[in-house]
């Protein structure tokens, strides 16, 4: 059984689906995107009963993580895997960036995962299970004009390391680094899309199924990996 935060839309629903194709029930988590949560169920109840279920919270608020995991709990019993996925993300150039920003960057991109883990770890232990973080290639190498995502993120990659640590050897814990998947959706110029992609030695974008796989993967399919980062980037962080 999977938990899947931010998982009602993008990489988060393609993760979902991906878990789900591989047997395991999903927990699917949202905040606002009611809709697309409920059609997601939907669509995967009708490939197996009884193997989904939602759970809205917003991850800013100090009650969410143990929420979630008592949904999970009332719901299947149970918890193997965890995927902290829900990020939120926009620019905040130096200068102008607010603590507001700061509180709502760090909330979902890095303390929501610590307390979630938290929350579930003894969950977790007795299934001998699996944390996946959503970190970020800028977790490694910042982002022009995004100095407080890049720092969430890249606290998300030492809080990974950390938590392999402290969960071993009952819990691996992991991260996927994606490089450019899908565009923001945020208005981004073609010419800016394309100036990415010359940068990415495999010369193309990548899909969420890539992702999804690379989850899959250290979910379910690497019982000897833990504290590691798995970037899925094309190869782009050697030329950043």
């Amino acid at each position: 059984m999977a938990i899947v935060t931010g998982a009602a839309r993008r990489i988060g629903a393609t993760t979902a689906r991906g878990l789900h194709a591989r047997g395991l029930d999903v927990v699917i988590h949202y905040r606002g995107s009611a809709d697309e949560a409920e059609a997601l169920r939907d669509e995967l109840l009708a490939l197996r009963r009884g193997s989904v279920a939602l759970v809205q919270a917003d991850l800013a608020e100090h009650s969410a993580p143990e929420r979630i995991r008592d949904a999970a709990l009332e719901a299947f019993g149970r918890i193997d895997v965890l995927v902290n996925n829900a990020s939120a993300f926009y620019p905040t150039p130096f200068g102008s960036a607010t603590q507001d920003d700061w509180d709502e960057l760090m909330a979902s991109n890095l303390r929501a995962p610590f307390f979630l883990a938290q929350a579930c770890s003894g969950e977790l232990a007795a299934r001998e299970g699996a944390i996946v973080n959503m970190v970020d290639i800028h977790g490694l190498v910042p982002l022009s004009n995004h100095p407080v995502y890049s720092q969430a993120k890249a606290g998300l990659i030492a809080q990974t390391r950390s938590l392999a640590r402290e969960l071993a050897p009952e819990v691996r814990v992991n991260g996927v680094a994606p490089g450019a998947i899908l565009w923001p959706e945020s208005e981004q110029s073609p010419e800016a899309g394309r100036e990415i992609l010359e940068r990415v030695p495999l010369q193309r974008q990548g899909h969420p199924e890539d992702i999804a796989g690379a989850v899959a993967f250290l979910a379910l399919d690497a019982p000897y990996v833990t504290g590691q980062i798995l970037a899925v980037d094309g190869g782009r962080l050697l030329n950043m």
